[in-house]
Parts: C-alpha cells; sequence; structure tokens
C-alpha cells in the first residue's frame, strides 16, 4: 500500500474554492454512518473506511477524488488504500469536516 507520508492533501479553503467552481470530482466520506448522518458535507458519497477495500469496485478509477473524514486519519489511509489499488485522482482533505466546520462553515457542528 501507498505510504500515508506520500499523498497528497488540499486544505478546505482548497476544497470550496472547487466546488464554487462546479469542478468535476467526487467528495468521499470515509466516516462512519452515524458520524455521516450527524453531519456531511452536501453531495459527498459514504463508504466507511472499513468498508471501502470491498467496495473498490463502486468507485470509477477515473474520476477525482477529495476524500474527507472528521480530522484526516482514516481518509489519509483511505487515499493510501485508493493509490496502492490504482486510482490516481485523489487527495487527502487535510483537518476533514472539523476544519470545513471551524474555517468554512461556523453553522456545522463540530462533534
Amino acid at each position: 500500500m501507498a505510504s500515508i507520508e506520500d499523498i497528497n492533501e488540499i486544505s478546505v479553503h482548497e476544497l470550496k474554492f472547487k466546488l464554487d467552481n462546479n469542478e468535476n470530482f467526487v467528495i468521499l466520506d470515509v466516516r462512519g454512518y452515524d458520524e455521516y448522518a450527524d453531519v456531511n458535507l452536501e453531495g459527498s458519497i459514504l463508504i466507511p473506511l472499513p468498508e471501502l477495500e470491498s467496495r473498490l469496485d463502486e468507485l470509477d478509477k477515473d474520476a477525482e477524488y477529495v476524500v474527507h473524514c472528521k480530522l484526516g486519519g482514516r481518509s489519509a489511509r483511505a487515499v493510501a488504500l485508493l493509490q496502492s489499488n490504482g486510482f490516481e485522482n485523489v487527495v487527502n482533505l487535510a483537518g476533514g469536516i472539523t476544519a470545513w466546520a471551524q474555517e468554512i462553515d461556523p453553522h456545522m457542528r463540530v462533534y
């Protein structure tokens, strides 16, 4: 598997720019079902990290992905897993949904 240290990251501000400019990419949330139900980024798809490897066939290897979790640790592992399975255009959201709530959407609940 690719090393977590070798993954690319983007900031929440870079993600907001991509969203504001209607860029074509997928937000992949790798948190748990309860976390996603509680708070999520609009338009994101949920595949919890423990299920990701067995559900890779649901994802398009040619698509661009921004992967996030709560703080960035699980999503970093997810990015490494995706990269080791042939996904080339995958980045980790630095700071996860917590950074998004703190820096972009102050109305979003931090848990």
